[in-house]
């Protein structure tokens, strides 16, 4: 699947994150921006961009934020390795705490919204674009979304500025034709634009259906190192790359990040496949409750989460 005009974004300490309030230490950032950098990948997604009027930096660690102060020690002096990317929520961060792009380590703002904010997500980016960054928007949930409504939101996304919007499966609801669909009607009504892909893993699905989209035409690609992501985790790394034939792609950087740093939180914290996850995937349903059931002292009992959350038990 060699392809040039392919971008791969890792997101392993934004998404990774989620499962721990971004409480990485600078070593763990590091070993993540060098490996990535030496791998060939072409934005390292660092965290989010939050208010600190909304989040307490007591609770939250500093990949919630992403300040220059944070950013400058993983960096250094040096002319950075990577681009770095930040993720934005609809109603999380005010305009005020975006700094100009130049007076920023960051180069790309990723603007996340569901449908009912698109209006805003498009005042956002553009707004980010204005400062001087690469914008994305992030179309969350789609699997949660009606044929008018998405037909609606993506008519308006094809009138803004912003040139890469992502098909986002947040809950791990679909399978490769359903993603394949989507992105040749997010082509269609989204003339000139680029398709990004983010993908959740509860069916074991992330990497197939990274794969079906690249094939119908994406060439945005979202990864976390070993899948560390929320929940089920996300399309890993390691097979993306693997799967990759552009020559500037090298694996053993990235096997090598998740030697040192990614396994030792794996034995901490449980992200991946897990049946509790897989029946809020098919169940088409926010996976928080399933994270509950994984951190709670009867992980173990499915059929009890099963049955309290379907509809319709067997």
């Amino acid at each position: 699947m060699y392809r040039p005009e392919i971008k791969v974004i890792d997101c392993t300490v934004r998404d990774g994150g989620l499962m721990n309030k971004w409480q990485f230490d600078d070593a763990f950032v590091k070993q993540v921006y060098e490996s990535t950098a030496a791998a060939g990948v072409d934005y390292m997604e660092i965290g989010y961009f939050s208010s600190e009027s909304a989040f307490s930096r007591s609770e939250y660690g500093p990949w919630k934020f992403c300040a220059e102060a944070d950013l400058k020690r993983i960096i250094g002096n040096e002319p950075k390795k990577i681009k770095l990317a930040a993720m934005a929520d609809i109603g999380r961060i005010e305009y005020a705490d975006i700094p100009l792009a130049n007076e920023s380590s960051l180069d790309l703002v990723r603007v996340a919204c569901y449908a009912h904010q698109v209006d805003a997500a498009i005042e956002l980016a553009h707004h980010v674009m204005d400062k001087g960054y690469e914008a994305t928007i992030n179309l969350m949930a789609v699997s949660t979304i009606t044929g008018r409504e998405l037909e609606e939101a993506l008519d308006d996304l094809g009138k803004s500025r912003v040139p890469v919007i992502y098909v986002v499966d947040s809950f791990g609801n679909y399978y490769q034709e359903d993603i394949e669909h989507l992105v040749h009607q997010y082509q269609e009504h989204l003339p000139g634009k680029t398709i990004g892909l983010h993908m959740h893993n509860n069916q074991q699905l992330a990497f197939a259906n990274t794969i079906a989209g690249i094939i119908a035409g994406a060439n945005y690609l979202d990864a976390t190192l070993y899948g560390f992501g929320r929940g089920a985790g996300n399309c890993p790394l390691e097979l993306l790359l693997s799967f990759l034939k552009n020559p500037k792609f090298s694996v053993r950087p990235v096997i090598e990040a998740i030697d040192r740093v990614v396994l030792p939180w794996y034995r901490k914290i449980e992200w991946g496949y897990s049946v509790p996850y897989m029946i809020s995937g098919t169940l088409n349903q926010h996976p928080r409750e399933a994270m509950a059931k994984m951190d709670s002292d009867n992980c173990d009992r499915v059929l009890e989460f099963y049955d309290r959350v379907s509809t319709f038990p067997e």
